[in-house]
């Protein structure tokens, strides 16, 4: 019999990585049943996720798009149309969308963004400092891990900041179960993106901005974007621009929160062992729980044991990998000092600590993916958590004193297996949290 899985059991989503670890003492991949009746494989190894990642035999454009019926709805249609993104599509047509796109995101045209990151993060830190005092307590996700980076990809994408909420709803209700939302809930979000990015595009077309959505839409290289291939541009960058780094910056929090040492270790080591907090929280609470769907266009066989059948449908669990026993050494603690080559690394000195830590690093997180489809947006999801955490629980910041003030063990996490985090995080300061 298949091990059974809800990604929308509340449960699950607080905790997925005791049924991650489970599936994995079956092998590096396991057949799953799903709550919605399909039957999928689960690869969980880090070996193997890489592998199948990286291998052409692992087809990422959706089923329908291979040649099943059309969709008849204005939903379906609008889902179908924004699903042509790059994730969903194999080489040559891949290839091509990411060249397109790959300029802009650059590393000196990410890092000339550090000084607007830094203006909104000061901004952010000052209005969560301001709410404590009036309040008493304040949401670290609605008041800082969601607006920092959708003022971010806001930018990007030349979006007005009056419409970023609506984007933030239906980008979260398209990326859920949905069983775990009201009737209709995601068929009016997929519509409701589409009919958003379509008059967007007409706007940049009549008035360009000095956006990279802009350049994106007025770009001739190569014959360009076409309007649908935009469309799907725009909603990728969005939910990658900001979903996954939003969960970076709550797990990341909640991590630094309820690890009073590494904390206080961040504090005294300065940005290398900021940059490694925000390196072990991508290992640690990966925020894209689970790539895009795969499917196998043959026979494949992944070793130890296991092959996987033509046709079959592949969901590569990058949190699951990243918390892989044979590749991270005590994989479900949480411990930055692995991805840290400054003073604290360079003062072990017992041989065989430095032996284990040497092999850490030689094993870097499967967060972003790994292959054609490593993440674009890599190096800014990691400037845009390098820069927050330490102007947010830095000790010479306005909140030196910050405290969770829930219960970690209750908070609510987002449903489904493509992204993760949590969707409330109310903190105190230290001495006045419930």
């Amino acid at each position: 019999m298949l091990d059974t899985l809800d990604p929308a059991d509340p449960s699950f989503a607080r905790d997925p990585y005791p049924y991650y670890a489970h599936l994995r003492t079956t092998g590096p991949a396991a057949r799953v049943a799903l709550a919605n009746g399909t039957d999928a494989w689960l690869v969980t190894g880090y070996r193997q996720a890489r592998e199948v990642l990286a291998d052409p035999r692992f087809s990422n454009v959706p089923p329908r798009a291979a040649g099943r019926p059309k969709p008849d709805s204005p939903a379906q249609r609008a889902r179908g149309c924004l699903a042509r993104h790059m994730l969903n599509t194999d080489a040559p047509d891949h290839t091509r969308l990411r060249r397109l796109t790959t300029a802009a995101f650059t590393p000196r045209r990410v890092d000339a963004l550090r000084p607007r990151i830094e203006r909104l993060t000061a901004e952010l830190v000052a209005d969560v400092a301001d709410r404590l005092a009036r309040e008493g307590t304040a949401d670290l996700v609605d008041a800082f891990a969601f607006p920092l980076p959708v003022l971010v990809i806001g930018e990007v994408l030349g979006v007005p900041t009056a419409d970023r909420a609506d984007l933030r709803t239906w980008t979260y209700q398209v990326g859920s179960p949905a069983d775990a939302l009201p009737a209709g809930a995601v068929d009016r979000a997929w519509t409701s993106l589409h009919g958003y990015f379509t008059s967007l595009i007409a706007r940049k077309r009549r008035t360009p901005g000095d956006d990279l959505f802009s350049a994106l839409v007025h770009d001739e290289a190569e014959g360009g974007l076409d309007d649908g291939e935009l469309l799907a541009m725009a909603f990728l960058l969005l939910f990658a621009g900001y979903e996954t780094t939003m969960n970076l910056l709550a797990s990341a929090s909640l991590l630094l929160l309820t690890h009073p040492g590494e904390l206080a270790a961040a504090r005294r080591g300065g940005p290398a062992r900021w940059a490694a907090v925000a390196e072990e929280a991508l290992r640690h609470a990966s925020p894209l729980e689970g790539t895009t769907w795969r499917r196998t266009t043959e026979e494949v066989d992944l070793g130890d044991g296991v092959v996987l059948p033509a046709d079959a449908s592949v969901l590569v669990v990058l949190a699951a990998a990243n918390r892989d026993p044979g590749v991270f050494p005590e994989p479900d603690a949480f411990r930055p000092g692995r991805y840290d080559a400054s003073g604290e690394r360079a003062a072990v000195r017992a041989a065989e600590r430095a032996a284990e830590r040497a092999a850490e690093r030689a094993a870097p997180h499967a967060a972003f993916g790994h292959g054609p489809h490593f993440c674009l947006g890599s190096r800014l999801a990691r400037l845009e958590a390098e820069v927050a955490l330490p102007m947010l629980f830095g000790a010479d910041g306005r909140m030196p004193d910050l405290a969770l003030a829930a219960d970690p063990a209750t908070l609510p996490y987002r449903p489904g297996l493509l992204v993760r985090g949590p969707r409330s995080l109310p903190v105190a300061r230290a001495g006045s949290a419930g």
